[in-house]
């Protein structure tokens, strides 16, 4: 087979290999080189006229395209969505679990399961960067062995934290952040440092989430240690405290319904939406149906496909509080003087992607198809069970480290032009959307969904095999991302807002 035709609707077919001029497409024949994983008008579109794939809008035609015509970036344009929403309109429900699946996790005193055991070095800011590496830089392989059962120290630092407002969304998302990261299950003990004069202050958030210090959760600022040697002198020596209780954890059997999965895609091409995509898009209504959380993320990526979630919210709320996330976009795009469009790479656009909306389409399909249970703001924490949603911007470290924060224990990536992507303290588990990519970067990729092209395999036997390897993951298998140490320098909180 040389093509794919998604549904009986569209008006163009997608290339599985390259076409040459004079191939045969259905009942119509090539008129140009058509690059794989491109799109095949089928029908003449006058210009104007909206190009359907997956049956739903992708873009417009900017002139008359020909049967048989490459439709791609010269052809085709963007347009903003304006649609009139439905709300709970498609509700299904999860299949059937046949028994209850649990996975080996580590139980903590919250009550909260952790699919890893981590001693975290938060950082309140960036002047407090460079002491958190020095102190986690400490913890070798060495000095970690004879704590078996600890997986790493690790130190979260990023660049901003001052020079910010002390209010508003983006010294909220911080705050959120940190107090995500300083709360996860997959820690079983955090240092949060901090230089002392800083806008984003560490006692405040510890006032305003009600954490208090204690043997596994410490607190210090620079200036008060009294200078970067110091600071770092003292900061090795509280997390060599926390080793020894951090040791005695040990993973039992927990219920799959605690696992919390963010559902990520980065370096998109035009099979993600038909292979990679829609088998996470199973597994996921297969951990629903556990009683588990899927959250999906990058508001950006579901703009053209928000229609289709309204109509999965389980109420009119869910919904609109979504589409007043697609708003706040709208308007923080246009006040930055850029587009919605500008979110398709020119990666995407190699890989077959042309517009926002088409890369939306197929990267909603990573959530599965039960209901919307709730809609959240970044960082924030998730507290419904099901499949839900967490407002974040399109880049991958910043959309995973909202998700981590909101309570994410796991990382599941698609990817078709390759990503070299890990997250710490929940692992990545990455899925390549096809399988010459998958081939060529087989140090990298967990699972090859390509064979559902290639070979056959249906979306539902990738999706559970998806779905068993993230309960092996939950229980202490390692990822290849995990295995080449990926992860110290993918948490970026989103930056919103003026920089003063």
């Amino acid at each position: 087979m040389m093509f794919v035709r998604l549904d009986q609707a569209d008006s163009v077919v997608v290339a599985i290999c390259a076409l040459d001029g004079g191939a045969v497409v259905e009942s119509v024949t090539t008129i140009e080189r058509i690059p794989s994983g491109h799109k095949v008008a089928t029908q003449a579109i006058a210009a104007n006229e909206p190009v359907l794939k997956y049956a739903q809008i992708i873009g417009y035609a900017t002139r008359d395209i020909q049967p048989g015509e490459h439709v791609h970036t010269h052809n085709l344009a963007f347009r903003n969505t304006d649609m009139a929403y439905e709300y709970a309109t498609d509700l299904r429900p999860a299949p059937q679990a046949v028994q209850p699946d649990t996975f080996m996790g580590f139980r903590r005193s919250s009550g909260r399961a952790g699919t890893r055991n981590y001693l975290a070095i938060v950082t309140s800011v960036n002047c407090s960067a460079t002491a958190a590496r020095l102190i986690a830089d400490h913890f070798t392989p060495q000095v970690l062995a004879p704590y078996p059962n600890v997986d790493g120290v690790v130190a979260y630092v990023h660049g901003t934290g001052c020079g910010m407002a002390d209010s508003g969304d983006g010294f909220e998302a911080l705050q959120r952040v940190m107090w995500g990261y300083a709360k996860h299950p997959n820690h079983a003990g955090v240092l949060m440092l901090g230089l002392g004069c800083e806008m984003n202050q560490i006692d405040w958030l510890l006032d305003a989430y009600g954490l208090e210090q204690g043997p596994t959760f410490k607190a210090m600022n620079i200036q008060n240690v009294a200078g970067l040697r110091h600071t770092v002198e003292v900061g090795v020596a509280k997390v060599h405290d926390m080793l020894a209780i951090a040791n005695q954890a040990r993973r039992s059997k927990c219920p799959v319904s605690e696992l919390m999965v963010a559902l990520q895609c980065g370096g998109s091409d035009a099979w993600s939406g038909v292979t990679a995509n829609p088998a996470l898009g199973y597994a996921c209504d297969l951990l629903v149906a556990q009683g588990a959380t899927g959250v999906l993320a990058e508001t950006p990526e579901i703009y053209g496909a928000e229609h289709l979630l309204t109509r999965r919210a389980t109420d009119r709320s869910t919904g609109e509080t979504l589409i007043e996330r697609i708003r706040w976009w709208e308007d923080y795009t246009t006040r930055n003087h850029g587009s919605m469009d500008n979110n398709p790479s020119p990666g995407n656009k190699q890989g077959g992607l042309t517009t926002i909306l088409e890369k939306s389409l197929g990267a909603a399909a990573k959530g599965g198809t039960t209901p919307l249970t709730g809609v959240y703001k970044y960082a924030e924490p998730i507290t419904t069970s099901g499949f839900t949603f967490m407002d974040s911007p399109g880049y991958d470290p910043a959309s995973v480290t909202g998700q981590i924060a909101g309570g994410c224990t796991l990382v599941c990536f698609t990817t078709g032009r390759g990503s070299a992507f890990g997250s710490k303290p929940a692992p990545t588990l990455k899925i390549a959307t096809n399988s010459e990519m998958a081939r060529r970067m087989a140090e990298d990729m967990d699972v090859d969904a390509g064979d559902i092209l290639t070979k056959g395999v249906t979306v539902e036997e990738k999706g559970r095999q998806i779905y068993d390897l993230l309960l092996q993951v939950a229980s202490g298998t390692a990822t290849k991302s995990e295995a080449q140490g990926l992860g110290d320098y993918e948490f970026v909180p989103w930056q919103i807002g003026a920089v003063m």
